[in-house]
Parts: structure tokens; C-alpha cells; sequence
């Protein structure tokens, strides 16, 4: 087996999460993985997946990223990190296309709640920033902000109310953006309605 120094730098180059595949190309097999694990140095996230054990700084980012790396986190984890939440979510937000597989989010951990997009519309307001020291994909505040006023009846009423409030009062917020994205994302009457009257 590879040293461990050398072990880490394979995962280090795949975000920290390996496929079984992967690890065979890089010469660990079987045995190997099942030492790693019992000496509690990686852990199996889901069938196939393997996840390297950051003791110093442990996060579920690693996990959520690694196994949907084309999700982009949205909704309620979106308004937690930008402050527009306080609650924190019991299961992360990410936004996927909707020709996506469904099966692929039956996993026991992390939770995560995916949010079906059509393609043509996936990638707008998408932003990358530092979630956990690792950088993530993420919906800009215009972006989730636009998704609020989309999935307003799905919402929970004091988390829209916050998210819109804080969203308003934010000396941050980019009005044309978020006007542009309303257009494209078919919510333009709602943005003036909700939003309009508080500018």
C-alpha cells in the first residue's frame, strides 16, 4: 500500500472524495481501502464513494460536493450562508438539471435536497465562493432571491419573510441584476410586487 503522505495527496487531487475506479487506477485496491477505513483515515459516504477524514476540519461540503459535483448550493443553504436565514438547514440545498438521475440522491448521508432545474436556466447567477475552506458553487444573492419568489409556496412563510426583508435592507444587493435575472427566470411581476415596494 502507499504511504498515507501520498494516499492524501491522491485524494487532495479529487477534491477529497474518490470513486472505487479512481482509487484502482491510483494503485489502492480492496484491501487497501478497507484498512484506510477500519484505521478511520477515509470513510465510505455511499456505495462506490470514499471520503478522506479531515480530523482537524471536518465538513460535510467535502461530501456534498464530491458525490454532486454539478450541483450548485441553493435555496435555504444559499440564504444561510449569506446571512438572509439564521436557521441553519437540516439538509443541504443544491440546484442539479433536471434531465439529472433521481436515484443518485437516495444516500443515507449527507442529506440533501435537490432542486430539479431545466438546463436552459441552471447556470444563471451561479457564483463560486469558500464554503468550509473548500470552494463551492453556489447561487449569487439575485439568483436566490429570484428562486425565493419561485418556490414561495414550497417556502416556510418566516424564512421567505426574512430572506426578502434582509435581501432589501442588504446596502450589498445589485437591483439591474436581480431585475435581469427576474426576466429570465419568468418571476418580473412578483419582484416588483414583493420587492418593488420596499425600494
Amino acid at each position: 500500500m502507499l504511504p498515507i503522505d501520498k494516499i492524501k495527496l491522491v485524494f487532495d487531487g479529487h477534491g477529497e472524495v474518490m470513486r472505487t475506479v479512481d482509487l484502482s487506477a491510483s494503485k489502492i485496491y480492496y484491501a487497501d481501502i478497507q484498512k484506510l477505513i477500519r484505521e478511520g483515515v477515509i470513510e465510505k459516504i455511499r456505495y462506490g464513494y470514499y471520503q478522506w477524514i479531515d480530523h482537524e476540519n471536518p465538513s460535510e461540503v467535502t461530501a456534498v460536493t464530491g458525490l454532486f459535483p454539478d450541483g450548485i448550493f441553493c435555496m435555504n443553504t444559499a440564504l444561510f450562508y449569506y446571512g438572509y436565514s439564521d436557521r441553519t438547514p437540516l439538509e443541504w440545498h443544491i440546484a442539479v438539471s433536471k434531465d439529472s438521475g433521481k436515484s443518485r440522491f437516495n444516500v443515507d448521508y449527507p442529506f440533501v435536497k435537490p432542486y430539479y432545474i431545466e438546463p436552459a436556466v441552471l447556470e444563471i447567477g451561479q457564483t463560486r465562493v469558500k464554503m468550509d475552506g473548500r470552494q463551492v458553487r453556489i447561487y449569487d444573492k439575485e439568483r436566490v432571491i429570484c428562486d425565493c419568489l419561485r418556490y414561495a409556496k414550497k417556502m416556510d412563510k418566516e424564512i421567505f419573510n426574512k430572506a426578502i426583508q434582509a435581501y432589501v435592507n442588504d446596502t450589498g444587493k445589485n437591483i439591474s441584476r436581480l431585475m435581469e435575472y427576474a426576466k429570465k427566470l419568468r418571476v418580473e411581476k412578483k419582484v416588483k410586487d414583493l420587492i418593488g415596494v420596499w425600494l
